[in-house]
């Protein structure tokens, strides 16, 4: 009954919840896209006011600020670092997961860690901590909403059970019962849309781990439209209407 529930969750639950996310993100892109135009400027004056870098405009001068945040970085410089190293850890970890299919090689064929051997799931739970812990700090605190801590408390959930797994797997003496190998064969299921039972590739006890952290990830990508993370489409636009 058990290996019933976690199918449920590992298979049709996967494409159900990406499904989910990406109609929705698609809806709310089109709404906004749709919707009247402001009757006014949201742009800063004086122009440079609010942005480090005023030899580039339009377009160049928006993916600059996207990327660099100055404002931030100008303002609040240790918040400003620890979302640089938390973005980039969220990119080695988007490599890592794809290198886990036995068609992408970054990490040698036969390695048995992921890529950053446990190092990117370090920073991205260090970052998520600073992250809360700052919302539960005056004047923050005054300003954040329950959907705030939720979606910080759903990623660092994510965080550390994948930390169980990578950890498990690169620091331990006899490792994850399971594999990098074993992962790869179950996320090649998954691409290949052959509906297979995880259980003939991830045999042993830490199965209800794998369980967990996909149901987890399945949670995030359902309330992701409706969350914060939907910054990282309207970043760069949002950035070309304050440059004007």
């Amino acid at each position: 009954m058990t290996d019933k529930i976690w199918y449920v969750v590992m298979v049709p639950m996967v494409y159900l919840a990406f499904a989910w996310s990406i109609i929705w993100i698609a809806i709310k892109i089109v709404g906004i896209l749709r919707a009247p135009k402001l009757p006014a400027t949201l742009r800063i004056f004086p122009e440079g006011l609010d942005c480090e870098d005023t030899s580039t405009t339009g377009l160049s001068g928006a993916i600059w600020d996207a990327f660099t945040m100055p404002s931030v970085r100008k303002y609040k410089p240790l918040l400003w670092a620890f979302l640089v190293i938390f973005h980039v850890a969220v990119v080695a970890l988007i490599l890592a997961h794809l290198d886990l299919l036995p068609q992408i090689n970054i990490m040698p064929a036969q390695s048995e860690h992921m890529l950053g051997n446990g190092a990117v799931g370090v920073i991205i739970t260090v970052s998520l901590l600073y992250l809360l812990f700052r919302r539960f700090r005056s004047p923050v605190r005054e300003v954040s909403i329950p959907a705030d801590y939720l979606l910080l408390v759903l990623l660092l959930a994510i965080a550390v059970s994948g930390d169980i797994i990578s950890w498990g797997n690169s620091w331990t003496d006899s490792g994850f019962v399971m594999t990098k190998k074993d992962f790869g064969l179950y996320l090649e299921s998954l691409f290949k849309f052959d509906f297979a039972d995880p259980r003939q590739f991830l045999s042993g006890s830490h199965y209800s781990v794998i369980g967990a952290h996909v149901l987890l990830v399945n949670l995030l990508l359902i309330y992701l439209p409706f969350s914060k993370i939907m910054h990282v489409f309207f970043a760069v636009p949002l950035n070309k209407l304050r440059r004007g």
